[in-house]
């Protein structure tokens, strides 16, 4: 088990060698959609990548999950399988859409598992930024 501070130390670690040993500009939150952003995430059991609709506006969160929606045979061909939630809770109770996908059994917290994780991340990534810009026209006519 570690600290408070030896974990916060290893998070900073994780992220500061996944930038080192990929260092480009990733879409994220350069969408041009507000509060519609790609993300990144780790903890001990797992990482994600994930696509937050997060508009406080729900007429809004729900036009653009619809939008994904509709498109999500051609976003399984581009990322593999999914998962996928319409209301989605966060842990401070805040409700969003998302679509996410999950690598198990790696960990921030071993350094064994960070190529995978890396490796997860950017594949997953990449797919996941080739496919919205293959449909950001379509995508962004809310």
């Amino acid at each position: 088990m570690f600290s408070k501070q030896e974990a916060a130390q290893l998070k900073k670690e994780f992220w500061t060698a996944f930038g080192k040993a990929f260092p480009r500009e990733w879409l994220l939150y350069d969408t041009k959609i507000k509060d519609f952003s790609f993300k990144f995430s780790a903890d001990n059991k797992k990482a994600e990548v994930s696509l937050d609709i997060e508009m406080k506006d729900e007429l809004f969160r729900n036009a653009y999950f619809e939008k994904i929606q509709s498109l999500e045979d051609l976003l399984r061909d581009e990322i593999g399988d999914f998962e996928i939630d319409e209301h989605f809770v966060l842990e401070n109770g805040k409700v969003i859409s998302r679509i996410w996908i999950t690598k198990t059994g790696v960990s921030v917290f071993n350094k064994q598992t960070w190529p995978d994780t890396f490796e997860f991340f950017v594949e997953k990534m990449t797919a996941f930024e080739m496919f919205f810009y293959e449909y950001e026209d379509f995508i962004k006519d809310v």
